[in-house]
């Protein structure tokens, strides 16, 4: 058992107080400490562990590598952002890639364990998208809705898909998002040229998010308010958001947060392999991506993925925007784990939920990063 002792504490539904905690695996009590007590600076934040459901890679590794190996490396790099569970996020590529990077998701679940493995699950990003808002993504592998190999992933993965992105206007979207919503997967909207109404008809099939709003995706007119105007309009739609102010702007950001009710925006990074090394060149599906001052490119000036850090993208949020940092933790934890189906074990600092924690400075720095009890990050 370890515990935090006097200190300042995010609760879930009180906010942040005075208290102790105490843990092993999963979190054992809120009100007593008990155990080996972790020091901590005075000016830091108890808070429960970010969750990024949308991330391809860090530190030099991709999910697509399609090895254990590399979601190791991701793990110990996300872990510096204050990220202790992740969702291991694919682009579209080949059969066989997407296949390979699945099964590492399945096989490092299998080595770690619950408790201890920062992988939740897959994010299939493709390859069930629309080549007019094809992003960063590589359009030779774009394929038709297709039950059979979804449900190959699936099965590949050893059920740990967690969700997928895909556009719901494409011809036969409507019965795939009906039967992997059936298979309990989020089906979220991106890379799209959906319409208000395809997103209306979508959601009866099944969808519940939007990927990345306002990114690759149908945008608001005021005749046709799109894929973007849909996740600001409806409540029930989860609605990621890339809070670095450069793949959207502060404004539009702003907009998004007035607009959804308090527990549907989720932050998320987006990152690819170059975060968490040095500005030059790297590759993202096998394109290659130029990376400047926090911005992640290919040659012809199109964004590809970021190098955005999970305590970076809360910090915009309380220093740019305003928000009080509960409520900016909230869309880095709560948040994604409810739009996974993950709240019952993840996501807040309550008796019973594994013992994932980020301790933040003054600064929101990361001081301290905790996973199923075990400190996987300290800056010492």
């Amino acid at each position: 058992m370890k515990c935090f002792e006097a200190a300042r504490i995010y609760f879930a539904g009180k906010g942040i107080l005075s208290g102790s905690v105490s843990f092993g695996e999963r979190i054992e009590c809120t009100d007593i400490a008990d155990g080996e007590r972790i020091e901590l600076p005075s000016d830091c934040v108890v808070l429960p562990a970010f969750i990024d459901e949308h991330v391809h890679g860090c530190g030099g590794a991709d999910a697509m590598d399609g090895t254990v190996e590399a979601l190791e490396i991701i793990s110990e790099t996300l872990a510096k952002e204050g990220t202790a569970r992740f969702s291991a996020t694919t682009m579209t590529a080949s059969e066989q890639a997407t296949l390979a990077a699945v099964r590492a998701v399945k096989e490092y679940r299998k080595i770690r364990g619950a408790a201890d493995s920062a992988v939740i699950g897959a994010h299939l990003e493709g390859p069930f998208i629309s080549d007019k808002h094809i992003g960063a993504q590589p359009k030779e592998f774009v394929k038709s809705p297709d039950k059979k190999f979804f449900d190959a992933l699936r099965k590949e993965s050893g059920d740990n898909i967690r969700m997928i992105t895909l556009a719901p206007e494409i011809a036969d979207a409507d019965a795939l998002i009906k039967h992997i919503s059936e298979c309990g997967v989020t089906v979220s909207a991106g890379h799209t040229d959906a319409t208000y109404a395809d997103i209306e008809r979508a959601r009866k099939c099944g969808l519940s998010c939007v990927t990345h709003t306002y990114n690759a995706q149908r945008g608001i007119h005021h005749r046709e308010i799109g894929t973007a105007g849909a996740a600001l309009c409806d409540d029930g739609l989860y609605a990621e958001i890339i809070a670095d102010g450069i793949h959207v702007s502060g404004a539009a950001i702003g907009l998004l947060l007035k607009n959804k009710p308090h527990d549907k925006p989720v932050l998320i990074t987006d990152a690819m392999r170059a975060k968490g090394c040095a500005d030059g060149v790297s590759e993202l599906g096998g394109q290659t991506v130029y990376v400047k001052n926090g911005e992640a490119r290919l040659a012809d000036g199109t964004l590809a993925g970021s190098v955005l850090k999970m305590n970076d993208a809360v910090r915009f949020v309380v220093r740019s925007l305003g928000s009080g940092l509960c409520d900016a933790v909230d869309l880095a934890t709560a948040n994604p784990a409810k739009n996974l189906g993950i709240y019952g074990e993840y996501g807040s600092i309550e008796v019973g939920k594994y013992a994932d924690f980020v301790v933040l400075d003054s600064m929101l720095d990361v001081v301290m990063t905790v996973r199923g009890g075990k400190i996987v990050f300290s800056r010492g």
